[in-house]
């Protein structure tokens, strides 16, 4: 069985609200950072550090997230870009199969396919690490999920489903800082949801002293996020009211709650 791991997993903030991974070990000068769309921000954290980058670990091929890559090649032209068989980036070494693993830094993360945003999304979770970690790009957000761009709703939240049945202790790292606009769509959802009410206060505390409110933990997810409570009898409600029919499933709900999200 794989040991425990020490990584440390701390943000860069990029552009107006992204967020670049960076993944360090104590044993390691050596670095990856995960959907690096800004390099500048990137190779001054490194400089600060003393670390160099031998790997960049890609969840989908939108610009502000691979778009710094050509830059950071210029300072590590052996630099290692890790994505999915689906990879729709010119910037990937790499093609991992679904379920197929990457090492980095000692620790082994699984590729899980989850289209939807785009079809070529994956997310990179390390199993054995304690606790677990998940880098799940645009697909899950604190409290919300990207938008469906060039996948289907159905498709969207299967994908969902998928990164909903990983251990609730995992630890959810997000490319956005999304989290208070998310929240203020979930309390339309749910008013009288008592967690959401109090991670609302949470990380309008938190925010004001400009602190990241992700990551956050999958079990926080399932009590707040309503995009992974289609399933429950509150959110089933919300979007019969909101759509003014009966739904069939949960599916059903994730395409009229994603749909007035995206109105919102």
């Amino acid at each position: 069985m794989e040991p425990s791991h020490v990584l440390t997993v701390e943000p860069i903030p990029a552009f107006s609200d992204n967020y670049i991974w960076l993944i360090t070990h104590p044993d390691h000068s050596k670095s990856w950072v995960v959907d690096p769309g800004d390099a500048n921000p990137v190779l001054e954290r490194l400089q600060d550090n003393g670390l160099s980058l031998e790997g960049v670990l890609l969840t989908h091929h939108h610009p502000d997230h691979d778009g710094g890559i050509t830059a950071l090649k210029q300072t590590f032209p052996d630099l290692r870009v890790v994505s999915g068989e689906q990879a729709n980036s010119t910037h990937t070494t790499e093609f991992l199969a679904a379920g197929a693993s990457i090492e980095v830094l000692g620790c082994t993360f699984e590729l899980i396919e989850v289209p939807g945003h785009t079809l070529d999304h994956v997310a990179f979770f390390a199993t054995a690490h304690h606790p677990p970690l998940l880098f799940c790009g645009d697909t899950l957000f604190a409290a919300g999920c990207g938008r469906v761009f060039e996948g289907t709703p159905p498709q969207m939240y299967a994908s969902l489903q998928k990164l909903s049945a990983l251990p609730a202790q995992t630890r959810c790292y997000c490319a956005h800082e999304y989290t208070e606009a998310n929240l203020r769509f979930a309390v339309a959802v749910e008013p009288k949801n008592p967690q959401l009410l109090a991670r609302i206060d949470e990380a309008s505390k938190l925010r004001a002293q400009d602190i990241p409110t992700v990551p956050s933990t999958l079990e926080l997810e399932h009590q707040t996020n309503p995009f992974l409570r289609c399933h429950t009898d509150a959110v089933g409600r919300a979007a019969d009211q909101h759509a003014s029919r009966s739904h069939a499933d949960a599916s059903e709900v994730f395409t009229t709650i994603r749909g007035w999200k995206d109105a919102f």
